[in-house]
């Protein structure tokens, strides 16, 4: 799989500790299904669940069904008109679309006083509510054995198109195939997908990025990390593009707010969509992340947020469309230099990595020929993975040349040549199914989009492609577009070719949309040298997708093996396992707790309004609304306060198993009420996308006692308490 660094959704992640000769799972570990939650009862009850365990198994029950996708974080309903509560980063984008520099949503805060107040989110927003969960896995996989990879990629590709078009025949559905246990399994995944989404109430940065990157994945945290959206749909029920005629959508059952403050020891549980983890990943792969991988982002993402900082310097239009990129660039990289610092932490996780492949080798070698076969097909599937490291220069950075407004050709032509071809043909992302969230993101471009810092982003891509990438691997039709030669390392003449380049009329919406309707022909045809740059690349793209594709078959037959044997190897000691994180539905569950990150040193497991008064100095990200702050020095708010604390409580920690994709979460009590939202985890837990380690790795979660506090003394949302059930003053 190629590696891609560019900024949209980065999200995260070896054996997780359960695995290979690990001692039993603490209850903190695992991204369960919610089909596995029954099989989980005895584990819940003695945490201290006071639900029935088989509710969590039922999509079309409260809490399930009010939990919901973003299609990047979770979220969930929190009133019978449609009101979701989801995290401030979450909303982030949203509130930069809705921003100017005379009217700055991100600085100022939002709070809409009613239902015609609410802005439109961005065009490509989405909200998406599971309803069901079917298993696929013979439908998807029989009758592939002895197929060649490109062959078998084709067939489950076709296999799983054809099943998601029979899916969402009816009208206003999403569905997708979803593979677990690395293809070993697949579900055909049911959600309605409502398309009109506004903007409810966020509040002040100040409040809602306080402690801003300085602070981010550290603890002791205060960041009121939360924003409100509204679901909406056309007069007859049913899921409809933006409207002013449209109306809130009623779901069929919301999240009560607790009104019983959490204490330590309590339990908790997170259900939501996490992105992705690599628990069950290869020693060799992990090496490669340790060595190359993450080392190469990070410096990249270094370097792209100066080349940012330098070019917006002054301009706070241009500032403000890159707001967004800014902050998930920020986030990736301490993300993955916390990642780097975790192993480097640890003793040897590549060698802890192959001494569990050892001994999962060793328990099948007394397994006779199929222990046999097992082993054979690991070692077929590590000979690939190398194979695929000797182009990884390449990968990247092609890859990542075809970014901003170059990505924006690339997609119009590879639209046209898609559009010719029946629809059930047509590649992911091209089908009918795609066509409104393709035109939104045409449309929103502008948005986020400003020449001068896409050519200056564009000329640090292509100068590490001509540094970076060996020339064996360098890709003939780029460098001659450059003007140079497979041995060159610098480009003479980058501005001039910059130059033509950013002559091209894609940065103006209406050039876009009319060239979205175009075909290939008139595409190939055109003047405009953006598209004539996607159409000197394309054929070279095709190829190294063809490519790709064959090898994606070939491990998709050979990585099943390996993880059925350790299914197996569980279960033969009595343990479950859990699927890697995928972006589908799951719970994890704990308990509220501090950690010890070194000798002599106790993370207490609650902050307070207090502890945020005295890291505030005045500059940001440590500033506050001077609101906030009398609010505080007045004691305003005292039914907020924690007994026990003597004060409104801020975040808190737990350690439940969360990774990206989970932002926004709703956080549950053991009565399945909601009582915060997760929105980070700690420092020293950051790669346990790839390794676990119960005494350290921790969530961050924000309370709703500060949510309500905020909402009801600072930036007087009490309309929006009042939706929700909830007393204020």
């Amino acid at each position: 799989m190629k590696i891609r660094i560019l900024p949209a959704a980065l999200a995260l992640s070896l054996l997780p500790a359960a695995l290979l000769n690990a001692p039993a799972a603490h209850a903190d570990e695992g991204m369960w299904q919610p089909s596995q939650m029954p099989e989980l009862a005895g584990r819940l009850k003695a945490l201290g669940l006071r639900m029935e365990p088989e509710a969590l198994s039922d999509l079309a029950a409260k809490p399930l069904d009010a939990v919901i996708s973003l299609g990047g974080c979770t979220a969930s309903f929190v009133s019978p008109r449609g009101l979701v509560v989801t995290n401030h980063h979450c909303a982030y984008g949203n509130l930069q679309y809705n921003s100017t520099p005379e009217r700055d949503l991100l600085a100022d805060g939002f709070v809409a006083r009613d239902l015609a107040e609410e802005l439109p989110a961005a065009p490509t927003s989405r909200i998406y509510v599971t309803q069901d969960i079917r298993d696929v896995t013979a439908q998807v996989t029989d009758g592939l054995e002895g197929m060649d990879g490109k062959q078998r990629f084709d067939a489950i590709e076709s296999r799983s198109k054809a099943l998601v078009a029979g899916c969402e025949a009816p009208g206003g559905l999403r569905c997708n195939v979803y593979n677990f246990h690395g293809g070993l399994q697949f579900s055909l995944i049911r959600q309605l997908e409502i398309q009109d989404v506004r903007l409810v109430y966020a509040p002040s940065e100040l409040i809602g990025k306080f402690g801003g990157d300085e602070d981010n994945f550290e603890w002791p945290r205060h960041t009121g990390d939360w924003a409100f959206l509204r679901a909406y749909v056309g007069p007859d029920g049913k899921p409809a593009p933006y409207s002013e005629g449209n109306v809130p959508f009623e779901p069929a059952s919301w999240l009560t707010v607790s009104q019983q403050p959490l204490v330590e020891g309590d339990y908790v549980m997170v259900t939501g969509y996490p992105g992705r983890t690599n628990r069950y990943r290869l020693a060799d792969e992990v090496e490669q992340v340790i060595d190359w991988q993450y080392p190469v982002t990070v410096q990249y993402l270094r370097d792209s947020l100066e080349t940012i900082e330098r070019t917006t310097a002054g301009d706070r239009a241009a500032a403000l469309k890159y707001a967004s990129t800014v902050a998930g660039y920020n986030n990736v990289l301490k993300l993955y230099q916390g990642n780097l610092d975790g192993f480097a932490r640890m003793e040897d996780p590549v060698g802890m990595k192959r001494d569990r492949e050892n001994a999962l080798r060793a328990w099948l070698a007394d397994g006779g020929a199929r222990g046999r076969e097992t082993i054979a097909a690991i070692d077929e599937l590590a000979r690939e993975l190398e194979q695929e490291r000797t182009t990884r220069e390449r990968d990247l950075w092609l890859g990542n040349v075809n970014g901003g407004l170059a990505g924006v050709a690339v997609q119009l032509y590879r639209n046209a040549l898609e559009q010719a071809k029946p629809d059930a043909e047509r590649k992911t992302g091209y089908q009918e199914r795609d066509a409104a969230r393709l035109r939104g993101a045409l449309e929103a471009f502008d948005k986020r989009y400003d020449p001068a810092v896409d050519r200056a982003l564009m000329a640090l891509r292509l100068q590490r492609y001509a540094e970076r990438v060996p020339a064996a691997q360098r890709v003939p039709e780029l460098d001659a577009w450059l003007g140079i030669g497979a041995a060159d390392t610098t480009i003479p003449e980058l501005d001039a070719r910059l130059d033509a380049l950013y002559a091209s009329a894609l940065g103006d919406q209406a050039e876009r949309l009319r060239w979205l309707q175009a075909d290939a022909a008139s595409i190939e045809a055109s003047a405009d040298p953006a598209l004539q740059f996607a159409v000197g690349l394309m054929p070279v793209l095709l190829a190294d997708e063809e490519l790709e594709e064959a090898r994606a078959g070939r491990v998709s037959a050979l990585r099943p093996q390996f993880m059925q044997a350790m299914i197996d190897f569980n279960a033969d000691q009595g343990r479950a396992v859990y699927p890697d994180a995928n972006s589908s539905l799951r719970i994890t569950f704990g308990t509220v707790r501090g950690y010890s990150p070194r000798d002599g040193v106790r993370m207490v497991p609650f902050t307070t309004l207090d502890g945020l008064v005295a890291k505030v100095t005045g500059k940001e990200p440590f500033a506050s609304p001077q609101s906030q702050l009398d609010a505080i020095a007045e004691g305003r708010g005292a039914q907020y306060r924690m007994e026990s604390l003597g004060d409104v409580p801020v975040n808190f920690l737990s350690d439940v198993d969360t990774t990206g994709g989970n932002s926004g979460s709703p956080t549950l009590n053991a009565d399945g009420e909601l009582v915060g939202l997760l929105f980070d985890g700690n420092y020293e837990s950051l790669n346990a996308g790839w390794i676990f380690n119960p005494e350290l790795t921790r969530s961050i979660h924000v309370d709703t006692r500060y949510m309500r506090w905020v909402m009801d003394e600072v930036d007087h949302a009490e309309h929006l308490l009042e939706e929700m059930g909830l007393p204020h003053d």
